[in-house]
């Protein structure tokens, strides 16, 4: 099996190799670049294992007259960045000591060392600059069944960095096989080790979770983490019981997956500040969710906020109530997000100043909205002069 993708062949890929390779030095590509690549996935990062030590890839480098950073080094991580494009460079290794986070690692020269540490046996595939596959762990059937595996004991991999567990779950969701389920190993292993979840982040909890909730189909994944109780100890109160049907409707509505929007149907209790999440998702959350339990009309949701934010809040409705979208959906938040209030403050201000103002534009933009967008300039502004006076 060799890697088809063209992009190993590009001049930046194989002047990396290049360099280490006509030094003596092993160059493979590994992981993410080489699962994708087999799986027909979209490739981003492009990471080389080599047992080359980090210092000889820094001064090979610069030799070279290529560009390297010590982005990691004690960990034997180097960056090298050729024609804008940044290749990290890590050097075979053990790890020694780990807190369920961090390791200290040992490097070493020999590839099944490096292979042994990782956490997916789909992850532990490599590939030689002619895309020649290396397997040192048998990585390859897994990756052809869809079969997310942990590398050797899970439960050890595991207590080596406990975000592992949500790795599981968000690599499961993008890349295992639906009809094959979940490792059970795994899962017994994750059940087993949930006090190691507070030791992570909230900044990189939020991270997975935003991942995860971006795959095209999230919901088994969350089901499991909820059988598993991992939902419950990053999302007290979560629900996932609507999850699924929002992603049904979003299948046959043509509409992409959005992790805030799932955010949002999961429910719970602190979910913003429990993720870290931005200011900007953080607001959209607590829109969606104020809209989602509320009455207002999609029209008037479209309106006060935008159409994104209406469909999104017509999907969660339906999916809680497990029925299609009503066929007037689209017509109701199109009329509402191209809606525009025909009174300004200058149709007033000779009649009303100040607070009453204000009071007055707001009780006028009610019964337009109220009106189906209707109500012209005229009929508003008459409704106004004829409506008595108070005091």
């Amino acid at each position: 099996m060799k890697i088809t993708g063209d992009w190993i062949s590009q001049a930046a890929c194989q002047s990396v190799c290049a360099l280490l390779n006509r030094h003596g030095f092993a160059a493979y590509f590994v992981g993410g670049c080489v699962r994708n690549d087999l799986l027909g996935a979209p490739i981003s990062d492009l990471d080389i294992s080599t047992d080359a030590r980090p210092e000889i890839v820094m001064d090979l480098a610069q030799a070279a007259g290529i560009r390297a950073v010590a982005t990691g080094i004690d960990h034997g991580t180097v960056t090298l960045v050729i024609d804008g494009r940044p290749f990290e460079i890590t050097t075979f290794r053990n790890d020694v000591e780990t807190d369920g986070r961090h390791a200290k690692v040992r490097f070493s020269t020999n590839i099944a060392d490096d292979a042994a540490r990782r956490d997916f046996t789909m992850n532990a595939l490599y590939a030689d600059a002619a895309g020649n596959i290396i397997d040192p762990l048998g990585g390859l059937g897994d990756l052809r069944a869809r079969h997310l595996r942990f590398v050797g004991i899970p439960q050890d991999r595991i207590r080596e960095d406990y975000l592992r567990i949500l790795r599981f779950f968000r690599f499961t969701a993008y890349y295992g096989d639906p009809d094959l389920g979940f490792d059970a190993d795994a899962l017994d292993a994750i059940a087993r080790n949930l006090d190691g979840l507070p030791k992570l982040s909230r900044e990189r909890v939020g991270s997975e979770m935003t991942k995860l909730l971006s795959a095209p189909d999230p919901a088994l994944a969350i089901a499991a983490m909820r059988a598993c109780g991992v939902l419950a100890a990053l999302l007290e109160g979560a629900d996932d019981r609507a999850l699924a049907p929002l992603v049904h409707l979003e299948q046959i509505n043509g509409m992409p997956p959005d992790p805030i929007r799932r955010l949002a149907i999961l429910g719970g209790t602190d979910v913003a500040e429990r993720l870290r999440l931005s200011k900007a998702n953080t607001k959209t959350l607590a829109t969606l969710r104020t809209h989602i339990e509320g009455m207002t009309p999609l029209s008037e949701v479209a309106y006060r906020e935008t159409a994104e934010i209406a469909w999104s809040v017509a999907l969660c409705r339906a999916a809680m109530f497990e029925t299609p979208l009503p066929s007037e959906t689209g017509d109701a938040i199109s009329m509402g997000a191209t809606a525009r209030f025909p009174i300004t403050a200058g149709d007033l201000i000779d009649t009303v100043q100040g607070a009453e103002l204000g009071q007055t534009l707001r009780q006028l933009e009610q019964q337009w909205i109220d009106g189906g967008f209707r109500p012209s300039t005229e009929m508003l502004l008459a409704s106004f002069r004829n409506t008595p006076k108070q005091g």
